[in-house]
């Protein structure tokens, strides 16, 4: 089993979609290992978006992601990075499909709700990033139901 690290952004939070992005995720058969309602640094957000520090809007990025608590999350499941995404959307939520939630709830790639992770090395980075202490596993007597 995979794990991948979901954080809904502030624009999110404040839109009062952290319970509709999380049943999505636990409805699809993801297993929700943490959750938490985060106010950001600038530090831990630079660290989060490293690999964007050149890009000219990575200043308002950070801005904007300091700009109100976000929820971080960390499920698992059978290839969760790679579903999880797919259930995201496209960056640019223009590009997002109906049913993914940036096609449902976005309009503007600089305000699109949700972060996923994008590799499972990179979804082991941003766990021990958002989550220091650690992340308890658990075996939930679902997964017979989900997985063969």
């Amino acid at each position: 089993m995979e794990r991948t690290y979901v954080m809904v952004k502030p624009d999110g939070v404040q839109r009062g979609l952290v319970g509709e992005i999380l049943k999505r995720f636990e409805q699809r058969g993801y297993q929700l290992l943490a959750l938490e309602l985060i106010h950001p640094t600038k530090e831990r957000l630079e660290e989060h978006y490293q690999d964007l520090k050149t890009k000219a809007f990575f200043p308002s990025l950070v801005e904007y992601m300091m700009s109100g608590p976000v929820v971080g999350m960390v499920f698992s499941g059978l290839d969760v990075v790679k579903g999880g995404r797919k259930m995201v959307g496209e960056t640019n939520p223009l590009n997002s499909l109906p049913g993914s939630i940036r096609g449902d709830f976005c309009i503007c790639v600089g305000k699109n709700i949700i972060h996923a992770s994008d590799a499972v090395d990179s979804a082991e980075r941003e766990i021990a990033l958002w989550f220091p202490n650690g992340v308890k596993n658990y075996a939930s007597p679902l997964l017979g139901l989900l997985y063969e």
